[in-house]
């Protein structure tokens, strides 16, 4: 591990892995974040407003009060050596704009999906099969929401074969995790590396 002199110490600089948490308006982007994050999370929310009449499809998310306007920032320590960094993606098309820089160096990412409104995780999907981004796609299940089996939600997604497909609860930490866990191996699995026994 490569370090540097600090106030005449040597002091680790940690690896940072970069995962983006995607997927459509209202499919609980920031949620995932805030759930997963060890430290206060950077939010940029802002209300919905009548500018966006016309705009935001409310169908499906009727109760939604606000909305992502640049990202969400969130991180877990692994451990001393290993920090993970998660930025959640603006789920409006006039937000698309930034997901290149936000894309930029990530190791992969999660595809946040919302049976209520699945076709608004298509662009997501494109995105990242387009640039080759590895990626998985996690099913989040809202309390009222009609359930699918997960073979039915990926012939409606049209997924390949090997994107893993998971059920998820953006609101629980654990559930992130296990989401997070099967990206890691995913990625592993692309690059031919070894996937560590559960």
């Amino acid at each position: 591990m490569d370090s540097v002199r600090y106030d005449g110490e040597r002091a680790r600089i940690p690896l940072a892995l970069k995962i983006l948490i995607a997927g459509g308006f209202g499919a609980g982007k920031t949620t995932l974040v805030s759930a997963l994050s060890e430290v206060r999370p950077l939010q940029t929310e802002e209300v919905l407003t009548g500018a966006g009449v016309g705009t935001d499809d409310l169908s499906g998310v009727e109760t939604k009060s606000t909305t992502t306007v640049a990202m969400d920032f969130g991180r877990i320590t692994i451990n001393e050596d290993l920090q993970v960094y998660l930025f959640g993606t603006p789920g409006q098309d006039r937000f698309w704009f930034l997901w290149d820089e936000l894309a930029f160096g990530a190791l992969g990412a999660v595809v946040l999906a919302d049976t209520r409104r699945l076709a608004d995780c298509f662009p997501s999907i494109d995105y990242f099969e387009q640039r080759g981004i590895p990626f998985v796609v996690g099913v989040n299940c809202f309390d009222g929401g009609r359930r699918f089996s997960l073979e039915t939600v990926r012939q409606a997604l049209d997924l390949d074969p090997e994107v893993p497909l998971v059920l998820c609860d953006a609101r629980d930490r654990q559930s992130g995790k296990l989401v997070l866990i099967e990206l890691v191996e995913h990625v592993a699995r692309q690059r031919g590396e070894p996937v560590p026994a559960a």
